[in-house]
């Protein structure tokens, strides 16, 4: 599961509100930075933005791998 692998962080919280890009306004905890978390912390997947893909270098490529 990737939540394990995951810091919690309030930004993903279902208790926050993300008020700028450093603050979140927490129902437990009020006004905290972002990177806080607490252990009421439950995970929301719908706040966090995932990392954007690794572009594919095709210049790199050859017709041989492609070959069987």
């Amino acid at each position: 599961m990737m939540f394990r692998k995951m810091d919690p962080r309030c930004a993903y919280c279902q208790r926050g509100q993300q008020i700028n890009e450093r603050e979140v306004a927490c129902v437990k905890r009020g006004v905290v930075p972002v990177e806080h978390h607490c252990r009421a912390f439950k995970y929301d997947p719908l706040k966090r933005v995932p990392p954007r893909p690794a572009a594919l270098e095709t210049e790199k490529l050859k017709a041989e791998d492609f070959a069987l």
